[in-house]
């Protein structure tokens, strides 16, 4: 289910997203752009608030299932992780209505997902973990174009 659910907030619901922009609304802005805003709004934002959400209620599952902390005193600081994804998430969502927003929350959550990702590498690692890893380091990446292009293009003039 987990896999399940990565695979859908942070690579197929983004891309439909792009397809349904390009090829229903005829929207042709700059390709980086356009998959920037749809990454920022589900792999970041719903994402993120989603995980925040379930780290919140229920941290035992990150303790254990990513962590693997199986000592609750641990639950406290999971809960706030769960406040940080929560509060980046909600950007996240909120930068759809709100483009400008876009690069903050993309450096914000790109980064925080990239370190998280380069984190893991050095553990040994569950399946969840490696799912987390994979695709915490492929939207940093993501957001690392976004911003560059962002940089470059308003250098360019």
């Amino acid at each position: 289910m987990y896999l399940l659910a990565v695979a859908l907030l942070m690579f197929v619901f983004p891309l439909l997203s792009v397809v349904v922009e390009v090829v229903l609304k005829n929207n042709h802005a700059a390709p980086v752009a356009l998959v920037a805003m749809w990454f920022i709004f589900w792999a970041i934002g719903v994402r993120l608030f989603t995980a925040g959400l379930r780290q919140i209620i229920k941290p035992g599952l990150t303790a254990e299932g990513i962590l693997g902390i199986k000592d609750k005193a641990s639950w406290p600081l999971v809960r706030e992780l769960g406040f940080a994804n929560v509060s980046m998430g909600l950007a996240g969502i909120i930068s759809l209505w709100q483009p400008d927003w876009r690069p903050a929350v993309a450096l914000v959550g790109g980064l925080f997902l990239l370190l998280a990702g380069l984190e893991h590498l050095a553990k040994k690692k569950n399946f969840e973990e490696n799912v987390a890893m994979y695709s915490d380091l492929a939207i940093g990446m993501v957001m690392a174009v976004y911003l560059i292009d962002l940089i470059m293009s308003r250098l360019r003039g």
